[in-house]
């Protein structure tokens, strides 16, 4: 089965395409750096020429809010009219839970965009909506950074290995599952807080983590349990110290 992983040159998607060579299938990284270009359209015919799947880990290369969101409604609408000229059969995308409840976010409103364009394409879709991931960390504690001082909202969460992501995003693939929404997660639930100090704990400095009730995350207030997801999510295993230790369970 040929598999069109868009954003297959990043970090989701680079493992994903390892995971579905693995099984069996054509796995194909469509990025940039590979030629394809969804907002404008370069390679994207050519790409998805007998696809049956295409899976869409993609990401805005800029956060400013007016940027991401013509991202990701740009390369939305160009991928599934491409896919439905190429006649695909299933469009699987990553997403984030809370999304839907975060709209003060120029970048959540631009992935409750992309949700939208999904839903109303006629193209069968499953909707893989995640938590954050343990790779995202470091750049969380640097875009709130101030000298030594890190202030994060009063908010848990409950991050995922990148890895096991790609491993539930393959899972999805292969369930086919048609019309359908997807959680997944970590197995264990920190505040931001004690994520934030749990990482910083392995390295020298001087940097003060503190929870701020006023502090905003990607530009959205936060709610205790906003981030977190529902009973339902499929939970990961590997937990985030085994992760700093290069432990792969």
């Amino acid at each position: 089965m040929k598999i069109v992983v868009i954003g297959g040159t990043g970090l989701i998607g680079s493992k994903l395409v390892l995971i579905l060579k693995a099984l069996g299938h054509e796995a194909v990284a469509a990025s940039p750096t590979t030629g394809v270009n969804t907002v404008t359209k370069e390679g994207l015919d050519k790409v998805l020429k007998n696809a049956q799947i295409v899976v869409d880990v993609s990401d805005s290369p800029s956060m400013d809010d007016g940027a991401v969101l013509e991202f990701f409604i740009s390369s939305s609408k160009n991928l599934l009219a491409a896919e439905k000229k190429a006649g695909v059969h299933q469009h699987i995308a990553l997403s984030v839970i809370g999304s839907q409840n975060l709209g003060q976010s120029g970048y959540f409103r631009g992935k409750v965009a992309q949700e939208e364009l999904i839903k109303s394409s006629n193209v069968p879709y499953t909707i893989v909506y995640s938590t954050q991931f343990f790779e995202f960390i470091e750049t969380i504690i640097q875009s709130v950074r101030v000298k030594n001082k890190v202030l994060l909202p009063l908010a848990s969460v409950q991050p995922i290995a990148s890895h096991e992501v790609a491993a539930f995003m393959a899972e999805a693939i292969l369930q086919s599952q048609v019309n359908e929404t997807i959680e997944i997660a970590g197995p264990e639930i920190y505040t931001l807080e004690q994520w934030a100090n749990k990482f910083i704990a392995e390295f020298p400095g001087d940097i003060v983590v503190l929870t701020d009730i006023d502090a905003l995350f990607l530009g959205a207030r936060l709610t205790t349990e906003i981030l977190l997801p529902s009973e339902k999510a499929k939970l990961g295993r590997v937990t985030f110290a085994d992760w700093q230790k290069g432990k792969i369970i």
